[in-house]
């Protein structure tokens, strides 16, 4: 039975065109005791699969957090799926103000220790004494209030683009680094103010508000739902939004817009934008901020280094990256030196510029358009690899291969490489030409898996 994605980001982008069904992006979390996180991880991927969702999501012991690309037609369905547990009935799914086709082109269910990384013990504490959920309407009126402290439990690079006016914004990159930070820099207001935060979907806060009322603070509240169901709610009602800017989000999109007010700078060159994107160099990955002349002028780097390695031969980029671990490094070189327009920690409330029409349209779904013009045939899978000698064998399934063909290399963790084929052996012999039923191995950069299928690129 299938329990893991067997098509590329481009092959399912092209599938979603051709079907031309409406997706709902959504995200939804719940705290609950979960015997069999693994059981409970592969009943879900079954059951999703079979409806067509995407989406990332971990599950733990201590419950599941979500972000999802449905089927709109599917989506009475879909909540099925999640009531037929106890702890998830009448669950609120929060959905995405921008809705992009393309948010989501794989369906990953994880099991992880925790599903908010948050570094805290939960034996110490009682993580079901809460703070109070707060709606939009009732959101904005306790910020007016003088005694009131209001928090941003995201990271940096997420309040750098939006936040609520007035909030505390610490220059943190994970959420477990915000806690002690926070708890410090508020230890003498614990009794005589009202200590307010906010997060994207409102699962951080749910953890934090319990933390925070453990260690003294008297008056604790929390914004329901979070910045999504806000922004929801403020449209709903015709709320004045006390946020400003875009929501950072966790997919393609990499944000979504809830004001016009554009409030940080292209980490480059200093133009008011806060469109975020991810360096072209594979071995770098850097998550940054980048205005459309930037973009063409750098080829979509961060920095002129990476702009000559994505020129360099597949092989050479392959060998400068072996052995190299980004992790959350992806994030901290956003201080790079090399950016002179990164801002992090206190933010500016002021505005820099408005959007306009061009900076409304969303930019990813484009580019993966872009991509998927490529035109190619499904010629064969991957059998083995061979680690020492670096040499992949594949079963030619359908039409020919012959030397000087280009092939595209696509699996769900080998991505989609594209090179050219200048040797070859069929069936152990060097030969020129591949047949249906041939076996080939090629001398290969980079490992391959048993998932990825090798496609010929048409002229």
């Amino acid at each position: 039975m299938q329990l893991y994605n067997t098509l590329s980001a481009e092959e399912r982008a092209a599938l979603i065109d051709e079907a031309g069904k409406q997706r709902l992006t959504l995200s939804f979390y719940a705290y609950a005791k979960i015997e069999d996180p693994k059981k409970f991880r592969d009943d879900l991927f079954i059951a999703w699969n079979e409806l067509d969702a995407l989406g990332r999501t971990y599950v733990a012991k201590e419950g599941i957090n979500a972000q999802m690309s449905v089927p709109a037609e599917n989506l009475e369905a879909f909540r099925e799926t999640l009531e037929k547990y106890d702890f998830m009935k009448n669950i609120r799914l929060n959905v995405a103000v921008e809705q992009d086709d393309h948010s989501f082109l794989k369906l990953t269910v994880k099991v992880r220790d925790k599903i908010v990384a948050d570094g805290l013990n939960d034996d110490t504490f009682d993580v079901t004494n809460i703070g109070i959920h707060l709606k939009a309407k009732e959101f904005n009126q306790i910020l007016e209030d003088p005694n009131t402290i209001v928090v941003d439990f995201r990271n940096h690079y997420e309040s750098e683009i939006g936040h609520f006016k007035g909030a505390i914004t610490p220059d943190v990159e994970t959420f477990r680094e915000s806690l002690p930070i926070i708890n410090e820099q508020l230890k003498d207001y614990k009794e005589d103010k009202n200590l307010v935060m906010y997060c994207t979907g409102g699962i951080r806060c749910e953890k934090a508000s319990a933390y925070f009322k453990h260690q003294g603070f008297k008056n604790v509240f929390q914004l329901e739902g979070g910045i999504i169901n806000y922004a929801k709610q403020i449209k709903e009602e015709n709320i004045e939004s006390k946020f400003i800017g875009k929501n950072f989000v966790f997919d393609h999109r990499l944000g979504e817009r809830i004001t016009d007010d554009i409030i940080s700078q292209c980490h480059q060159c200093g133009k008011p934008c806060d469109n975020h994107t991810n360096c072209e160099n594979e071995g770098c990955h850097l998550l940054f901020i980048q205005c459309d002349e930037c973009k063409a002028v750098m080829e979509n780097c961060c920095s002129t280094e990476c702009q000559e390695i994505i020129h360099m031969s597949l092989a050479d980029q392959v060998k400068l990256r072996r052995g190299v671990k980004n992790g959350n490094m992806i994030f901290r070189k956003g201080k790079s030196e090399k950016l002179k327009f990164k801002h992090s920690g206190e933010l500016s409330d002021t505005p820099l510029a408005k959007a306009s029409i061009d900076t409304l349209e969303a930019v990813k779904p484009k580019d993966i358009r872009q991509k998927i013009k490529t035109k190619k045939a499904l010629i064969g899978k991957a059998e083995h690899y061979f680690v020492k000698s670096e040499i992949g064998q594949f079963l030619i399934e359908k039409d020919e291969l012959k030397i000087g063909d280009k092939i595209i290399i696509s699996g769900p963790s080998t991505g989609n490489q594209e090179l050219q084929i200048t040797k070859m052996f069929v069936d152990g012999a060097e030969g020129t030409t591949a047949k249906p039923g041939d076996k080939i191995t090629l001398s290969l950069p980079f490992r391959i898996r048993l998932s990825d299928k090798l496609y010929k690129v048409l002229d």
